[in-house]
């Protein structure tokens, strides 16, 4: 009696790529959050506001910066979206008008990428047959679902994001002593910011030490020029 074979699993993969639109966009509204209000907030410290005045530039910037956010990412995101129906629009007239020639042009590509002439031919009329438009617009135009633009996906992760980016400097100026507010928020801002990089590097699959250290860099050059100016137009006011 033969023995029997063990039934063939099923190959599954999971790529970081289906991740690229939501996580770019709350990356963004993380990092704006944090860096904008820290730069905002240890200006305005800078310039001698009182601790009242701190929590209001603070409030009125997260929400403010959570609505810009959000509008911003839906405009943009959303002219990239009308950019792909526009270029699906196009591809699907020429299939219609000549579906012989887009049939060479899919079989040109594959050719392209390392496919004998026959082999090419044969895997772009049986793409054709089974989803033309698809083919094209994976194959040529280089669209898919995992990077599709998705206008309120990420109007809603960059308003989210900047909101609980805004919150983390906001509580430190809520619980710190006032007598060290300015070198307590800087610091932490900072430490948020190492937080934030590393983290959205081992979302990306990225390396985690080196995307940390650039995000901290940048953020800690914006908070020394706001601060600086923050200081020099309050003595100039005093």
């Amino acid at each position: 009696m033969r023995p029997r074979t063990p039934a063939a699993r099923p190959h599954t993969e999971h790529h970081r790529r289906e991740r690229i639109g939501w996580l770019r966009a709350a990356v963004l509204g993380a990092n704006d959050g944090i860096v904008s209000t820290a730069c905002l907030l240890l200006g305005v410290a800078a310039a001698g506001a009182s601790h009242h005045s701190l929590l209001l530039t603070g409030t009125a910037g997260l929400i403010a910066g959570a609505m810009s956010m959000a509008a911003g990412e839906y405009v943009s995101v959303h002219s990239q979206q009308d950019t792909e129906a526009a270029d699906l629009a196009r591809e699907r007239s020429e299939l219609a008008l000549d579906p012989v020639a887009e049939q060479r042009e899919l079989a040109g590509l594959y050719r392209q990428r390392g496919l004998s002439p026959a082999l090419a031919e044969q895997v772009a009329t049986a793409l054709m047959a089974h989803d033309a438009l698809g083919a094209h617009a994976r194959d040529e135009l280089g669209l898919s679902d995992a990077t599709a633009a998705k206008p309120l996906q990420a109007a809603l992760a960059s308003a989210a994001s900047f909101a609980v980016g805004a919150a983390l400097p906001m509580a430190v100026v809520l619980l710190a002593p006032a007598a060290r507010l300015t070198a307590l928020l800087a610091l932490s801002s900072l430490v948020f910011l190492a937080m934030l990089g590393g983290l959205s590097a081992w979302a990306g699959g990225a390396a985690v030490g080196a995307s940390a250290a650039r995000v901290t860099f940048w953020g800690a050059l914006a908070m020394a020029v706001t601060a600086g100016a923050g200081a020099l137009f309050g003595a100039v006011a005093a």
